[in-house]
């Protein structure tokens, strides 16, 4: 027998960027009613933060990308979402959102998202044409490519799709939202 949840939750998408990786699970962590959507790159640099994860709230249910199928995404037909966040989201992932590629978990749950009308928030790591980011070994300078750029801005036209470009803009947009949902947000 599965365990009742609250409905509506948020869904949380996580990709494979290390880009405010840590900040996007303490950020994940105050908030209430969470599913988190675990690609198969994510797994990897998950590995890398096994700390972090640990802090999780024990509320929190993670799905991780092990079938062909994508099988979870099947709740966001069933009305378990009011919200998707894909934070952080590689350009990978933006250009595949884009594209209408939905061939890992987070493509997916952004494509099924939107074929429901549920708002998105992507916090896109390539947003400027230099940026520094934390590495497994310290901070690193990185230089999106033209096209990254050119598919973030892409992204941002997307109807409900809201795409920010730093903690505090995810933070801010995420606030926005629940107020919207009259939930609260520690």
């Amino acid at each position: 027998m599965s365990k009742r949840v609250h409905t509506p939750r948020l869904a949380w998408a996580l990709t494979g960027s290390g880009h405010f990786f840590t900040e996007s699970l303490e950020l994940m962590s105050r908030l209430p009613d969470t599913d988190v959507f675990v690609s198969k790159a994510a797994a990897e640099v998950v590995r890398m933060y096994r700390e972090s994860v640990d802090k999780l709230p024990k509320s929190i249910r993670i799905f991780k990308d092990t079938t062909a199928s994508a099988a979870p995404v099947g709740l966001f037909y069933q009305g378990v979402y009011h919200t998707l966040v894909v934070a952080p989201a590689t350009s990978n992932t933006v250009a595949k959102c884009v594209y209408g590629i939905s061939d890992t978990l987070a493509t997916n749950v952004f494509a099924q998202a939107g074929k429901c009308r549920i708002p998105s928030i992507v916090f896109a790591c390539d947003t400027a044409p230099e940026l520094e980011t934390m590495a497994p070994a310290g901070m690193v300078k990185v230089f999106p490519r033209r096209i990254d750029l050119e598919n973030t801005e892409r992204l941002k036209r997307f109807e409900d799709t809201s795409v920010v470009e730093s903690m505090a803009e995810l933070e801010q947009a995420l606030r926005a939202r629940l107020a919207c949902l009259n939930i609260s947000f520690s």
